[in-house]
């Protein structure tokens, strides 16, 4: 039986590891959540080198993207950066599914800018300030901030956000923003995926920008955050997120339609095994337990 088709994708990650695989080979289709792209084709990777005769076709696009297909039936796994909505539960009821939800891992939400950036720190104040609808940070110098370029001075900060069918994007809103009332700024740059915001910062030097912790590359520098003013700044890492310290933190899911069974759940298993959970920290992100 041929699979089902899946919805469109702005983000596809190519495996090309399985092409050529014979028939009778299970094959699991996985996608959703650009935060968790790289470490779930890593995961795809290491568990096919030990269960050669498992395909796992992992692809991205965004959370909503991701339980879209879920919900449609089109997909064997949903990965997702944050819980289902309760108007996706009951899409799903609709279309005769149960959502269930397996937490595999975290991840700390990482405020990014430029390496020449000097910002020292930040708060979810502030934060709010520069995001949020209405917010009156808008300048460097509001923060204490010097931004040269070349003999050049702009002061005006430049925001790289992600688009609205980002787990990212909802749980920034409901971390910093203030939840389902909060509202971002009609000038933030929308970008497609975690990478994206990232490569952005690198290369603007008034930009300042939030994605997964693991995105992180030598053209950016991480701002620790303050939970208030005063407050102790902390800079994201496996530690700081497992232990709550660092507070823009989330656990990161796998999503099936209902108790999974057959091959689906031995992958889930692995995953969340001691063996997957390191490969999620070696990819740079929290696992669920120290290892």
């Amino acid at each position: 039986m041929p699979r089902p088709h899946l919805l469109p994708l702005p983000l596809t990650l190519a495996l090309g590891l399985f092409a050529g695989c014979g028939e009778g080979h299970p094959e699991l289709q996985n996608l959703g959540s650009d935060t968790m792209l790289e470490v779930a084709g890593a995961w795809s990777q290491a568990y096919h080198a030990v269960h050669p005769q498992v395909v796992v076709s992992v692809s991205g696009g965004g959370s909503g993207t991701g339980i879209a297909n879920l919900i449609a039936g089109d997909v064997d796994i949903a990965n997702s950066s944050r819980h289902l909505k309760d108007s996706e539960i009951e899409a799903a009821k609709k279309h005769g599914h149960t959502p269930v939800q397996h937490h595999v891992g975290y991840d700390g939400i990482a405020l990014y800018v430029h390496k020449d950036n000097p910002l020292q720190s930040v708060t979810l104040e502030q934060l709010r300030e520069m995001f949020g609808d209405g917010g009156k940070i808008s300048k460097w110098s509001q923060l204490g901030v010097k931004i040269g370029d070349g003999g050049t001075n702009d002061d005006t900060i430049v925001l790289a956000s992600r688009q609205n069918n980002s787990g990212t994007y909802e749980y920034f809103r409901e971390a910093v923003l203030g939840g389902d009332s909060g509202r971002y700024k009609s000038e933030c740059n929308n970008l497609n995926g975690s990478k994206d915001v990232v490569d952005f910062c690198g290369k603007t030097r008034s930009a300042i920008g939030y994605s997964g912790l693991a995105y992180a590359t030598t053209a950016v520098r991480i701002v620790p955050v303050a939970k208030t003013a005063g407050a102790p700044a902390v800079i994201p890492t496996a530690a700081t997120v497992l232990d709550g310290s660092y507070p823009i933190s989330r656990p990161l899911f796998m999503y099936t339609n209902g108790e999974p069974t057959g091959e689906v759940k031995l992958y889930l298993d692995w995953i969340k095994s001691d063996a997957g959970q390191r490969v999620l920290q070696e990819h740079g992100y929290p696992p669920l337990r120290p290892l």
